[in-house]
């Protein structure tokens, strides 16, 4: 485990986690946006899940599933005044992250808590130096000086698999490949030796042999530093390449959540069967037409009170209307039962309780 700062050790010591072993534990998350009527949509609809200490936890599901809400939602950057977290709770070492002054989410962003963002071009600056972007967080949370930080810079670069890195912190972020960029992300999310990490679509827009190098670095690297991981991917592929539990996410809920295993030996849920069925296999004729999921998710503002998936398949009756409860089917397995979603038997459903 690497070193932190001494500041950061205090705290770690001074705030334990509810339950032990995990690091982060999310409580009944209601993440809302308000459209130009006034009127309030939730993006992100009473989720709950934890992370594990050194452990990785992969967020899977479509787009406009809540994935990247979830995650900014964490670490307090949803885009004001329009986003909100309405309710629940973010608990990070025993600390409620939603009650945390702006003070101390400037403390845990990049210090305690680090961010991949999907689009390096976006996360990069394009009127600064590589070197700068990087020092700036050595600077802010780790308060070396200029020439401290840049040589730390060319180190993490180094680390993070990029050639000849005494003359790309002299670069602009246009100068580099994509692959690159990313790496530079990394390397900038990594700056502080974060706790947690979290990879929003980390491998977006790279090619399949790119994609897999920035996986493995992700890997390598939360295995040299300790620290734990939410890898969020609309790829199940990846969830089984790399994560240790999975949490299936669609219009804004928790569907299904199961260690990795468990999840492709016995999935239950309708929409994560949907899911691994679309993936293709070596075993999938040449040409053959690749299996989809029926319709699309609606409109966050057309989100039904019941069952989504119900919605999407164009069913009726009490299943649109009453939200089925979140049960524990075998030891840390949970679905959500809808009846027309999930073959349960009642007495399954009658023995368990709401997560």
């Amino acid at each position: 485990m690497c070193s932190r700062m001494v500041s950061r050790n205090n705290r770690k010591e001074s705030v334990m986690s509810e339950t032990e072993g995990n690091l982060l534990e999310v409580k009944n998350l209601v993440t809302a946006f308000r459209l130009e009527n006034g009127e309030w949509v939730r993006a992100v609809d009473g989720i709950s899940f934890h992370v594990p200490k050194g452990k990785t936890v992969g967020i899977v599901g479509e787009s406009g599933c809540g994935k990247s809400v979830t995650a900014m939602s964490l670490v307090q950057l949803l885009p004001k005044p329009m986003g909100h977290v309405l309710e629940g709770e973010v608990m990070f070492k025993g600390e409620d992250l939603r009650t945390a002054s702006a003070d101390r989410m400037h403390d845990v962003r990049g210090g305690e808590i680090g961010v991949i963002f999907q689009e390096p071009m976006m996360a990069l600056n394009p009127c600064h130096r590589i070197g700068k972007q990087i020092s700036e967080s050595l600077i802010l949370h780790r308060g070396m000086d200029k020439r401290e930080a840049l040589q730390e810079s060319v180190s993490l670069l180094e680390k993070v698999g990029i050639p000849a890195p005494e003359r790309r912190i002299m670069e602009y972020p246009h100068q580099l490949s994509g692959g690159m960029r990313q790496r530079v992300v990394i390397a900038i999310a990594l700056a502080c030796k974060p706790d947690l990490l979290i990879a929003d679509e980390p491998t977006t827009a790279l090619d399949v042999t790119v994609q897999s190098q920035i996986l493995e670095l992700i890997e390598d690297l939360q295995a040299e530093m300790g620290m734990s991981t939410i890898l969020i991917t609309h790829d199940l592929g990846v969830i089984a390449g790399h994560c240790d539990e999975v949490v299936v996410m669609y219009a804004g809920r928790i569907v299904e959540r199961a260690p990795v295993h468990e999840l492709y030996a016995s999935p239950q849920h309708a929409y994560t069967k949907g899911l691994l069925s679309a993936i293709p296999t070596l075993a999938t004729p040449r040409k053959a037409k690749l299996k989809t999921i029926e319709g699309q998710v609606a409109s966050i503002k057309d989100f039904v009170p019941g069952c989504r998936f119900c919605q999407r398949m164009g069913r009726t009756g009490d299943t649109l209307v009453n939200r089925a409860p979140f049960i524990e089917i075998s030891k840390n397995h949970w679905v959500e039962a809808c009846p027309e979603c999930v073959a349960l038997s009642s007495d399954i459903i009658s023995s368990t309780e709401i997560s």
